[in-house]
């Protein structure tokens, strides 16, 4: 804890070493490392709750964890607390620091806990939690709480924070338990850090997806049709059906096959994969004639299922095969989250089956396919190592060689990585690409993993040299990661103003009157035969009124037609990406879209 410091005798010590001493110290050393938040963030969660208690009637409280880029606590009170609250519970947080309150620390047993908290239900469920035989409580002035620690010394340390929203969550996570109330906020060291942070996700909300995808007529959900499965509009099922195309296109180059396997199969092969014992608790199940089957929640069993269908021989491999596969998972109704965190989405999955001296180059390849995707969109990316998980099916030296195999191809070819350890999936290690956006916020998005695992558990072969059977590798690997969270990050990147090769809708044709509407027609046929998609705006609204529809929709192109254009086959066109506007010919303005729609390949 370098990054917390008291000053103390001359000598800097380090946070831990003062809470063992006794020692508040004279002074503290903030600043914004990872360290240093994770501290001030814990300290402020329970700055607030002491604010809580004091403002509101028999306040209960649960936990406080510090998540990333923030912390909540989880609580309940006999009044009910909204949004407009939270600038209350601030301001009393601001007073209470003024009061400088010493944070203490001292220890119970156990029994003593329960016997403290015995008319609080909810500490003694937080209790049942803890494995040891002795626990920790912080104090400050009439507030104390469980807690694990590390501390501030003092609340008059706590001064830039932010409380940011209100939720309910479940007791434990458990929809069974009862609704507690959420309270999320963030905490930095300085002002300035904390205003940065405020106006980043300020800009984030302007670019929300589910905000942009509502105007855009992007996608939609309906309840009646169920949490967590998204319906594609038509405006959203063209620019999902123009990002599949160019990924058709770039797969079949680079030697990948279609395949397709079915949405459901027979749990023993689930059980026979480790999904069943291992992922079986996100899956869902059915029985067909009284046999069980379980609803894929990856695509790998169907792509093996194609693998096992023909012999092989060395001189086949690498075997690739590519899908859009549709899967489903079970996700807690409180992680739903747009098209971010959803229960059924699409996969741009494929699955690679080679030999082992052919790891390398196949790796490469991929992060080559990976950094050509990436850098079309203008995403920077960072890749992570993910190491063997605790739930992991094969031995130590199976996910040993995996793991070293990854590390190998990147560090031959002087790629950067850092190291997730335990973050692998359950059957192999993995590299998790991470990409920044527009905003530099990170998102986890492809990944590409090595498994060992799968084909010894399906017994998988192939013929090598001398007719000899050997084991094939198998890498997993998706791209984008699914097209649903991938068009979600994508909004927000562009804050819905898609690149043209993408966009839902290309062009917006505009007639000024009815007379111009049969050249608007043959405009927009002549665009779809190019492959180009366009809207016409012929509405009876004002002229100024359309051209404000078709702004709002974010569509790149906007031209504009009355007799001029009716009489001299051209059109006035108004570019929202470039921000001019200018005349061209019809034939000129259909070369023009033909070009910016194909001019990228990945």
């Amino acid at each position: 804890m370098d990054a917390i410091a008291l000053k103390h005798n001359d000598d800097i010590i380090d946070l831990q070493t003062a809470e063992a001493l006794g020692i508040s110290g004279e002074a503290i050393v903030l600043d914004n490392s990872d360290d240093a938040l994770e501290v001030l963030r814990h300290s402020t969660a329970h700055l607030m709750a002491q604010a809580i208690n004091s403002l509101y009637t028999n306040a209960k409280f649960f936990v406080g964890p510090v998540v990333k880029d923030g912390f909540y606590y989880d609580f309940k009170v006999d009044e009910e607390i909204g949004e407009a609250d939270l600038k209350n519970i601030e301001k009393e947080m601001l007073r209470l620091a003024k009061k400088k309150y010493d944070i203490e620390r001292y220890e119970i047993s156990m029994e003593e806990a329960k016997h403290k908290f015995g008319n609080d239900e909810l500490k003694l469920d937080v209790l049942k939690r803890i494995p040891e035989t002795k626990v920790s409580v912080y104090k400050q002035g009439d507030f104390e709480d469980l807690c694990r620690g590390p501390h501030l010394p003092s609340v008059r340390h706590i001064r830039h924070f932010k409380l940011t929203k209100i939720a309910g969550a479940y007791r434990g996570g458990d929809s069974k338990n009862e609704m507690l109330t959420r309270i999320y906020g963030v905490a930095f060291a300085d002002k300035e850090t904390l205003k940065a942070y405020l106006d980043r996700m300020a800009e984030a909300e302007k670019r929300d997806h589910r905000k942009i995808g509502n105007e855009m007529k992007l996608f939609t959900f309906r309840e009646e049709v169920g949490a967590g499965f998204p319906i594609w509009l038509p405006a959203g099922g063209r620019l999902r059906s123009r990002l599949e195309g160019l990924l058709f296109k770039a797969h079949r180059k680079r030697g990948y096959e279609p395949v397709r396997g079915p949405e459901m199969l027979r749990s023993d092969l689930w059980k026979t994969s480790g999904h069943y014992q291992n992922y079986g608790e996100n899956m869902y199940f059915t029985n067909i004639d009284e046999i069980e089957f379980g609803v894929k929640p990856m695509n790998c069993v169907g792509h093996i299922k194609a693998y096992e269908h023909d012999l092989h021989s060395y001189r086949d491999l690498p075997l690739k095969y590519f899908e859009y596969g549709v899967v489903h998972r079970h996700e807690m109704t409180g992680a739903l989250h747009g098209l971010f965190r959803v229960r059924e989405f699409t996969q741009d999955d494929a699955h690679i089956f080679c030999t082992a001296e052919q790891i390398e180059e196949q790796i490469i390849e991929i992060v080559d396919f990976i950094d050509k995707i990436m850098k079309t969109f203008g995403f920077e990316y960072q890749m992570m190592i993910s190491t063997k998980p605790e739930k992991a099916v094969g031995d130590d030296a199976i996910w040993e060689t995996a793991t070293n195999a990854l590390k190998t191809a990147m560090d031959r070819n002087s790629l950067t990585y850092g190291i997730d350890e335990g973050g692998g999936a359950f059957y192999g290690p993995k590299i998790d690409i991470k990409i920044t956006d527009a905003i530099g916020r990170e998102w986890q998005c492809g990944t590409v993993q090595l498994d060992f695992n799968l084909p010894e558990r399906f017994e998988l072969e192939y013929t090598g040299e001398g007719n000899a059977k050997v084991q094939p590798v198998m890498i997993h690997r998706a791209i984008l990661g699914s097209f649903e969270r991938f068009i979600g990050i994508l909004t927000e990147h562009y804050a819905g103003e898609f690149p043209m090769f993408v966009a839902p809708t290309q062009v917006a044709i505009i007639p000024i009157a009815e007379t111009h509407n049969a050249y608007a027609k043959e405009l927009s046929d002549k665009l779809m035969d190019i492959g180009a998609d366009s809207e016409i705006f012929d509405k009876n609204e004002s002229l100024n009124k359309r051209v404000r529809t078709a702004e709002k929709g974010r569509v790149p192109m906007i031209i504009v037609i009355g007799d001029d254009e009716v009489a001299n086959k051209k059109v006035a066109v108004r570019d929202r990406r470039e921000r001019t506007q200018y005349d061209l010919s019809e034939a000129e303005f259909i070369a023009l879209i033909q070009k910016k729609i194909n001019e990228v390949h990945f």
